[in-house]
């Protein structure tokens, strides 16, 4: 194929799905992502498209949102690897809560089999995943219906989880930067998404690799407060990838990658070979300088003098008077 018609083939593929990622556009193209990120450049310096971290999109990306028949062909490998890890991350008899989105909805179907599990969400998709699970209750928030995501928002939403606490929110965004932490391009969706952290004790986000780095309009979880990403291992020549994982790493976020190709079948306890797979085996944690939200104080320093004082200066003292003791 000339680089002509590559090129046109790319820009109809973003103007068809809005979001499309490099590894998308080399297999339909037939050709490496390395060629395809140079017509994808080449596109952009013509204005026809614009680059983000993994991908290509519409020109103004950064305000446009792709509905959900755009974003359920994107990536759909990754969020399956992604939902298979995340499953191993929820435990029997757990209150959850799980926001609206493609990944997220990958997640619920994993979950279905999860005994004695409480699912609170906003979300239709991820409702109807569980829909016939017999042992998961599923509690749904008021709202108005946003029909590009089927996601329920709003001040109906919102009220309906005041006074609420779960254990975890597992949520998905349109980018995370290990500055602003997840951001979607929707401003009622960012306010029901805020509204189901406050009401969870840990918030796992699900994001692939073309989310990192990438930056929208609405904050929703600050990076201070996601406990953990969920993501796939990125291609080997994205440096800016890895770097956004360090830096978030960095930042006291746990950092879990779902394996290679191959490595995510069957895992999760709604997988599709049923039985969960240890989650040792299928994820890479980045070590985390220190605990999470834990400010350094003088006390440990002031502890760990005293046992060193102690350990000097104190025993002969104490074999002394333990000596003394046994004379009497």
């Amino acid at each position: 194929m000339f680089a002509a018609e590559r090129r046109q083939l790319i820009l109809e593929m973003v103007r068809a799905n809005g979001a499309v990622s490099l590894r998308e556009l080399a297999r339909v193209v037939q050709t490496s992502e390395v060629t395809v990120r140079r017509d994808v450049r080449a596109l952009e310096a013509e204005g026809l498209l614009d680059r983000r971290h993994g991908g290509a999109v519409l020109p103004g990306g950064f305000t446009r949102e792709s509905g959900f028949p755009q974003k359920s062909h994107l990536a759909t490998a990754e969020k399956t690897a992604i939902a298979d890890l995340a499953a191993n991350f929820v435990e029997e008899g757990e209150a959850i809560v799980v926001g609206a989105g493609t990944t997220t909805q990958e997640l619920a179907r994993r979950l279905a089999r999860v005994p004695g599990l409480t699912v609170v969400t906003n979300s239709l998709l991820v409702a109807q995943a569980l829909a016939h699970a017999n042992r998961v209750e599923v509690v749904m928030t008021g709202g108005t219906l946003r029909g590009s995501n089927y996601a329920l928002v709003g001040s109906g939403a919102e009220q309906s989880l005041h006074g609420l606490r779960v254990s975890r929110a597992f949520l998905s965004g349109a980018g995370l930067t290990a500055e602003r932490g997840l951001s979607t391009s929707n401003m009622l969706s960012a306010s029901v998404d805020r509204a189901l952290v406050q009401a969870a004790a840990e918030v796992v986000v699900l994001a692939d690799h073309t989310k990192l780095g990438t930056d929208t309009m609405f904050q929703t979880v600050p990076t201070d407060l996601i406990t953990r990403l969920v993501t796939d291992e990125p291609p080997a020549h994205d440096d800016r990838a890895a770097t956004e994982l360090q830096a978030l790493a960095d930042q006291g976020v746990q950092i879990a990658v779902a394996g290679g190709q191959g490595s995510s079948a069957g895992s999760g306890p709604g997988g599709p070979g049923g039985d969960a797979v240890p989650a040792r085996q299928q994820r890479r944690d980045v070590p985390v300088p220190g605990p999470r939200r834990q400010v350094p104080g003088a006390g440990g320093q002031l502890r760990s003098a005293s046992a060193s004082m102690l350990g000097e200066q104190g025993t002969g003292a104490e074999r002394a008077r333990v000596a003394d003791m046994r004379r009497r």
